[in-house]
């Protein structure tokens, strides 16, 4: 049985497997050199179509629970149900962690890598149940968000945001202590905040009100939050 350390270290690696630069590079294509230069499937799609950009954010969400999926099965968390708390909770929140980390810093990659949002899903689909149901929760806010204000950057920004207090309400249900909730807590709020980081050039295009909605033809450098 492989310690937690050392699948901290295989969710980072798999995380960084650069799944988009992969797809475009079997079509001859340099994905960080065209379109918006982002390695996640929103540019995927726009560069090579819509399939391809389909089968991204397959691989990107799979690549994210992958890991989570692995460690919790060979850690017996996976099998804990709500029971999961303390260092077990830290040290599996950490394996989904480094997945996401290394989407966004992957080390193939300069550490320049996408914004993390469907490997985030992913990680956090793998940890039933203690986020599976706040990750189901933020995806269908992504969708009412997405489908309202037509702006894929406001349903990301919209969705993560939302996943700390998912996660909080999960827990209650689920009639977990107080004392419990602090690593899920933690997670959630530090994977909000990187997602808003990420998207910051999206957000001032939305102050500046030049930001393109779905579906709108996008300029060069810019993309639509792209996973």
């Amino acid at each position: 049985m492989l310690p937690w350390g050392l699948w901290i270290a295989v969710g980072y690696f798999f995380g960084a497997v650069p799944v988009g630069v992969l797809l475009a590079r079997t079509r001859g294509v340099d994905l960080r050199a065209i379109g918006s230069g982002n390695i996640g499937a929103t540019n995927v799609g726009r560069v090579l179509g819509r399939r391809w950009g389909i089968v991204c954010f397959v691989l990107d969400v799979l690549k994210g629970a992958g890991p989570v999926i692995a460690a919790g099965v060979g850690q017996g968390t996976l099998a804990a149900g709500w029971g999961i708390h303390g260092p077990a909770a830290w040290a599996w929140l950490a394996v989904a962690a480094a997945t996401i980390v290394g989407h966004v810093f992957p080390v193939w990659l300069g550490f320049r890598g996408g914004k993390g949002v469907a490997t985030a899903f992913g990680s956090l689909l793998g940890m039933w149940p203690l986020m599976t149901v706040p990750a189901l929760a933020s995806a269908a806010t992504w969708g009412l968000l997405a489908g309202v204000s037509r702006y894929v950057s406001v349903a990301s920004v919209g969705a993560a945001l939302a996943l700390p207090g998912f996660a909080l309400i999960a827990a209650a249900v689920a009639g977990q202590p107080w004392g419990s909730r602090a690593p899920v807590l933690v997670v959630t709020g530090a994977l909000a905040a990187l997602v808003v980081v990420r998207h910051r050039d999206n957000l001032a295009r939305l102050r500046a009100g030049t930001e393109s909605k779905i579906g709108a033809p996008l300029g060069d450098g810019e993309d639509e939050a792209a996973p």
